[in-house]
């Protein structure tokens, strides 16, 4: 069952897949999450003979269906990483086998890093860089048919992490936020910050 959350930042509505698990911080205007335990979204593309789950989608989001165009969507993302793989995530949404999701995640050696993963089928799962914090800015843009993530450790200069396509034949792209726990029993995630404008970004490269 999902809920509709009030979320000013959003310029269109946002609908939580699970009841409960999103608030609004009054004061701060933060959107904050606690994720439950064995939560994640990822098709494994080494199939049912993997070791891993081969399919699962249970992550926690609060997604919406932004106007048509290019946009540039950001927010700083806090995670209190507890276990392996929690993370707090920007989540771009066609459909259950077209997905792609921008993580702030805890990596097997219990750093926090810059993940992305890319969904056509199974997913394309790829590691970018190490933060040495807890917090960190992420951001997507849609420039024509095309998405780019980017992120930032101060908010102001931005490093290109991943250029893709998700599925022109879909024509309804949601974008929203995800929190995560695949392996733990649960994490709490703190989104403030949160920005949304229909300004097209002009300088791919340096994310300006």
């Amino acid at each position: 069952m999902s809920e509709l959350l009030d979320v000013p930042q959003f310029p269109f509505p946002v609908t939580a897949s699970h009841p409960g698990v999103w608030r609004r911080d009054q004061q701060s205007a933060a959107v904050i999450a606690t994720a439950p335990a064995q939560t994640d979204f990822y098709i494994n593309p080494g199939g049912a003979d993997s070791t891993d789950a081969e399919t699962t989608l249970t992550g926690a989001t609060l997604l919406g269906l932004p106007p048509a165009g290019d946009f540039q969507f950001s927010c700083r993302v806090s995670v209190d990483f507890r276990s392996q793989y929690d993370a707090g995530v920007l989540m771009l949404w066609a459909d259950e086998r077209h997905w792609a999701k921008f993580c702030f995640e805890l990596s097997p050696s219990s750093s926090p890093m810059i993940v992305s993963v890319v969904t056509r089928g199974v997913s394309d799962d790829a590691n970018a860089f190490v933060v040495d914090d807890r917090t960190v800015w992420l951001r997507v843009s849609r420039i024509d048919r095309s998405y780019a993530y980017h992120a930032s450790t101060d908010g102001t200069t931005w490093q290109l992490v991943r250029v893709f396509r998700l599925d022109d034949e879909i024509a309804d792209h949601r974008i929203g936020l995800e929190a995560q726990s695949p392996s733990g029993d649960g994490c709490t995630v703190t989104f403030d910050h949160i920005s949304f404008t229909s300004q097209r970004l002009t300088e791919l490269r340096d994310g300006s």
